[in-house]
Protein backbone atom coordinates (compact mmCIF):
# COMPACT_ATOMS: atom_id res chain seq x y z
CA UNK A 1 0.00 0.00 0.00
CA UNK A 2 1.49 3.44 -1.10
CA UNK A 3 2.09 5.96 1.56
CA UNK A 4 1.01 9.51 1.33
CA UNK A 5 3.34 12.57 1.29
CA UNK A 6 2.29 15.99 2.60
CA UNK A 7 3.77 18.52 0.84
CA UNK A 8 3.70 21.95 2.11
CA UNK A 9 2.56 24.23 -0.26
CA UNK A 10 3.36 27.31 0.93
CA UNK A 11 6.68 26.79 1.89
CA UNK A 12 7.42 25.03 -1.85
CA UNK A 13 5.78 28.30 -3.19
CA UNK A 14 8.20 30.44 -0.79
CA UNK A 15 11.48 28.28 -2.30
CA UNK A 16 9.72 28.75 -5.72
CA UNK A 17 9.60 32.37 -5.61
CA UNK A 18 12.85 32.61 -4.23
CA UNK A 19 14.62 30.84 -6.40
CA UNK A 20 13.12 32.84 -9.79
CA UNK A 21 13.75 36.06 -7.86
CA UNK A 22 17.10 35.14 -7.71
CA UNK A 23 17.22 34.18 -11.78
CA UNK A 24 15.33 37.13 -12.64
CA UNK A 25 18.16 39.24 -10.73
CA UNK A 26 20.65 37.43 -12.80
CA UNK A 27 18.99 37.68 -15.88
CA UNK A 28 19.05 41.67 -15.54
CA UNK A 29 22.73 41.95 -14.24
CA UNK A 30 24.12 39.23 -16.73
CA UNK A 31 21.76 40.18 -19.98
CA UNK A 32 20.03 43.69 -19.04
CA UNK A 33 16.84 41.62 -19.15
CA UNK A 34 13.89 42.10 -17.23
CA UNK A 35 11.38 39.73 -17.94
CA UNK A 36 7.61 41.43 -18.36
CA UNK A 37 4.28 39.07 -18.10
CA UNK A 38 1.12 41.05 -19.96
CA UNK A 39 -1.93 39.48 -18.48
CA UNK A 40 -5.10 39.88 -20.35
CA UNK A 41 -8.68 39.64 -17.94
CA UNK A 42 -12.15 40.14 -20.02
CA UNK A 43 -15.33 40.95 -17.91
CA UNK A 44 -15.77 41.25 -14.30
CA UNK A 45 -15.09 37.39 -12.73
CA UNK A 46 -14.76 38.21 -9.20
CA UNK A 47 -12.90 34.55 -8.63
CA UNK A 48 -10.49 35.88 -11.77
CA UNK A 49 -9.68 39.23 -10.96
CA UNK A 50 -8.37 37.38 -7.34
CA UNK A 51 -6.26 35.41 -9.41
CA UNK A 52 -5.04 38.42 -11.70
CA UNK A 53 -4.30 40.78 -8.93
CA UNK A 54 -2.37 37.55 -6.90
CA UNK A 55 -0.53 37.02 -9.93
CA UNK A 56 0.49 40.51 -11.02
CA UNK A 57 1.65 40.64 -7.15
CA UNK A 58 3.72 37.60 -7.48
CA UNK A 59 5.20 38.74 -10.61
CA UNK A 60 6.24 42.22 -9.23
CA UNK A 61 7.79 40.61 -6.03
CA UNK A 62 9.75 38.16 -8.30
CA UNK A 63 11.31 41.34 -10.32
CA UNK A 64 9.05 40.91 -13.67
CA UNK A 65 7.31 43.91 -15.52
CA UNK A 66 3.59 43.09 -15.31
CA UNK A 67 1.30 45.02 -17.36
CA UNK A 68 -2.35 43.84 -16.80
CA UNK A 69 -4.86 44.76 -19.74
CA UNK A 70 -8.22 44.51 -18.08
CA UNK A 71 -11.26 44.82 -21.55
CA UNK A 72 -14.95 44.96 -20.84
CA UNK A 73 -17.21 42.18 -21.04
CA UNK A 74 -18.38 42.79 -24.54
CA UNK A 75 -15.30 43.22 -26.38
CA UNK A 76 -14.83 42.17 -29.78
CA UNK A 77 -13.09 38.87 -30.42
CA UNK A 78 -11.31 41.25 -33.32
CA UNK A 79 -10.37 43.67 -30.60
CA UNK A 80 -8.72 40.82 -28.27
CA UNK A 81 -6.63 39.14 -31.16
CA UNK A 82 -5.43 42.49 -32.09
CA UNK A 83 -4.16 43.19 -28.08
CA UNK A 84 -2.42 39.73 -28.08
CA UNK A 85 -0.78 40.84 -31.77
CA UNK A 86 0.40 43.49 -30.21
CA UNK A 87 1.64 42.34 -27.26
CA UNK A 88 3.80 39.32 -29.32
CA UNK A 89 5.57 42.36 -30.88
CA UNK A 90 6.28 44.23 -27.78
CA UNK A 91 10.18 43.83 -26.92
CA UNK A 92 9.46 44.10 -23.15
CA UNK A 93 6.30 40.99 -23.06
CA UNK A 94 8.02 37.65 -22.57
CA UNK A 95 4.90 35.90 -22.04
CA UNK A 96 0.91 36.51 -22.15
CA UNK A 97 -1.70 35.36 -19.80
CA UNK A 98 -5.08 35.11 -20.98
CA UNK A 99 -7.50 34.84 -18.29
CA UNK A 100 -10.12 32.30 -18.36
CA UNK A 101 -13.24 31.96 -18.60
CA UNK A 102 -13.48 33.91 -21.71
CA UNK A 103 -17.22 35.07 -22.12
CA UNK A 104 -18.68 32.94 -24.54
CA UNK A 105 -18.50 35.15 -27.81
CA UNK A 106 -14.51 34.94 -27.78
CA UNK A 107 -13.25 31.73 -29.21
CA UNK A 108 -10.87 30.96 -26.75
CA UNK A 109 -8.94 28.58 -28.64
CA UNK A 110 -8.66 31.38 -30.71
CA UNK A 111 -7.04 33.34 -28.36
CA UNK A 112 -4.78 31.21 -26.89
CA UNK A 113 -3.78 30.17 -30.10
CA UNK A 114 -2.74 33.66 -31.01
CA UNK A 115 -0.19 33.94 -28.07
CA UNK A 116 3.21 33.58 -30.24
CA UNK A 117 4.99 30.38 -28.96
CA UNK A 118 8.49 32.17 -28.98
CA UNK A 119 9.04 34.68 -26.29
CA UNK A 120 11.44 37.63 -26.88
CA UNK A 121 14.30 36.51 -24.70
Amino acid sequence: MATAIRIDGKAKAAELSEKITEETAALARDHGIKPGLAVVIIGEDPASQVYVRNKKRTAEACGFHSVQHSLPADVSQQDVLDLIASLNEDPAIHGILVQLPLPKHIDQDKAIGTIAPINNL
